[in-house]
């Protein structure tokens, strides 16, 4: 099977890998090129062919790695598979790369539910110490001063905001956004079904059918064709005899006769793929669950009457003063800007000497998807925490993503 490669993902890759084996004076060449964006567009696969074309070895960590019950296990073993690939490029004499999949979901911070571990800061730590210091990286309780080769680092992930930020600051890692055009998506759709006589016209139909859908759909959508023989083959064998005639079957595997690839099966089955798929966004039993569980958990926040206080003055007579965790009106359009694009809120907190350090903390326990709950939540926590910095959140719940974060009170209760 022939399979499509984007000449701009070739091109950036290419380049990337191909300058950090040459010795350019006076440039700083950054050793960890970070491939970003929508989930299932087919960021490590078209790695994986570029590598293929190109000729490089890699060595492979995935995000799953960079978290063990030891401290310490992780950094280590990001150490160790770049000696090892450092010490490939030498015995082999070619190019070959490091590669860590899904950094951001092994290394990233999400939102108050992702804990940030002591082996979540030591890899950040290591990462950067690499980039700084490519030819010079020691194990633990070991030292080698023989310089090491150079070894270009590729990362891919979905959200790089999640990570932490000296990390991704240029010189040390230079980003990539993919998101493939409307030319990508037909030549990689292309070569998923070049073996089932599509045309290139029914190609782009298809394509243009489902424009709103990533890479992996359309792959998804071919395998999904295969389920009306493979029921019929369950059907004909019998429930309880399929796993003998599939496993260690002396008949040899099983055979299918080529399916309807036809476009109109093709769009008929995958307006059906996307029905789940709305069905699965639209039900939100979770918020449901949480916003159950907040209201049994918190009181409602008090009222405007009640946030007005009576203090006797020096002189015996009484004033009123205002309580100074009243939301301003900027601030609440604001919260209803956030919620009117279909984001949802969350609100930390952070005392003076941890601020330096970003060791936000949550004040809520779920995000919130209502503009009376999100108001009175704010003002409850600046009520709470008057001494120190409190923050406003927007969260995209669809791409998991932070999309604004706007500190609303300072120590003090400056606002």
């Amino acid at each position: 099977m022939s399979y499509y490669i984007a000449p701009r993902f070739l091109d950036k890759l290419a380049v990337h890998i191909t300058k950090n084996f040459l010795n350019l004076p006076g440039v700083r060449v950054p050793l960890i090129l970070g491939i970003h964006g929508r989930k299932g567009e087919g960021k490590t696969f078209q790695c994986e062919l570029v590598f293929e074309k190109m000729g490089i070895e890699v060595t492979l960590i995935s995000g799953g790695e960079l978290e063990s019950p030891d401290a310490g296990d992780p950094a280590r073993l990001i150490r160790l598979r770049y000696r090892e690939t450092a010490e490939l490029i030498k015995v082999r004499g070619k190019m070959c790369v490091l590669m860590i999949n899904d950094l951001d979901a092994g290394a990233g911070r999400f939102d108050e539910g992702t804990q940030y571990t002591v082996n979540t800061q030591l890899v950040n730590a290591t990462l950067m110490n690499i980039a700084d210091n490519p030819t010079d990286v020691q194990l633990p309780g070991s030292y080698d001063s023989t310089p090491l080769r150079r070894v270009p680092i590729i990362v891919t992930g979905n959200d790089f905001s999640t990570l932490y930020a000296p990390l991704i600051r240029d010189g040390r890692m230079e980003k990539f956004y993919w998101e493939p055009n409307r030319d990508d998506k037909v030549g990689i759709v292309s070569g998923i079904f070049a073996e089932d006589g599509l045309s290139q016209r029914e190609v782009e139909q298809l394509v243009d059918t489902f424009a709103n859908q990533s890479i992996d759909f359309f792959s998804a959508l071919r395998s999904r064709i295969y389920d009306e023989q493979i029921r019929n083959f369950i059907h004909e064998i019998g429930f309880e005899r399929i796993s003998l005639r599939v496993v260690n079957s002396v008949e040899g595997p099983p055979t299918f006769k080529k399916p309807d690839f036809s476009l109109s099966h093709l769009i008929e089955s995958g307006k059906f793929m996307v029905g789940e798929q709305k069905r699965v966004q639209s039900s939100q039993l979770v918020d449901e669950y949480n916003r159950l569980n907040r209201g049994r958990n918190y009181q409602s926040a008090p009222s405007a009457a009640e946030e007005i206080s009576i203090q006797p003055s020096s002189n015996g007579s009484a004033k009123q003063k205002a309580s100074n965790t009243h939301l301003s009106l900027e601030t609440q359009e604001q919260i209803r800007q956030i919620l009117s694009q279909g984001y949802k809120i969350s609100i930390e907190h952070v005392d003076e000497r941890r601020f330096r350090t970003g060791s936000w903390q949550s004040c809520v326990n779920s995000h919130i998807d209502g503009e009376s709950d999100a108001i009175s939540s704010l003002e409850s926590s600046l009520a709470e925490y008057s001494n120190e910095y409190v923050r406003l959140v927007g969260i995209d719940p669809k791409a998991k993503r932070r999309v604004i974060e706007t500190i609303i009170q300072r120590p003090n209760g400056k606002n």
